[in-house]
């Protein structure tokens, strides 16, 4: 039941980090991307640029943003770049990666360029 749970949490979380998104003016490309590293949870394009989004969940803020690992940053990188390949520039498309944080009562805290 947990494993049921955590899936419809995290598809909740996403569709309320794109809402976010897209009420800033940016259109979503992709939703779960899957490439041969791993899976992004969510793409947007905004004034020419691609910004890639890993979503956390938990209670608070601060503990959903300590459970993104950077492990996790490496595959997120990695897939990104493998999209990436897939667009008419390539690896030179201007690109962010930013962490969307949903807490435990359904608010989204944005943070950009959690890779610099």
């Amino acid at each position: 039941m947990s494993g049921a749970r955590n899936y419809h949490a995290g598809l909740s979380a996403e569709d309320a980090v794109q809402r976010q998104y897209e009420a800033s003016g940016a259109t979503c490309l992709e939703r779960r991307w899957r490439g041969r590293s791993g899976e992004i949870d969510l793409i947007f394009e905004r004034s020419g640029l691609i910004v890639f989004v890993e979503v956390k969940t938990s209670s608070s803020f601060a503990r959903a943003t300590q459970r993104l690992s950077a492990r996790q940053l490496r595959r997120l990188q990695t897939t990104a770049e493998e999209y990436l390949t897939m667009l008419p520039d390539g690896l030179n498309t201007a690109c962010q990666f930013d962490l969307g944080v949903v807490n435990g009562v359904g608010q989204v805290e944005i943070i950009p360029n959690i890779l610099i």
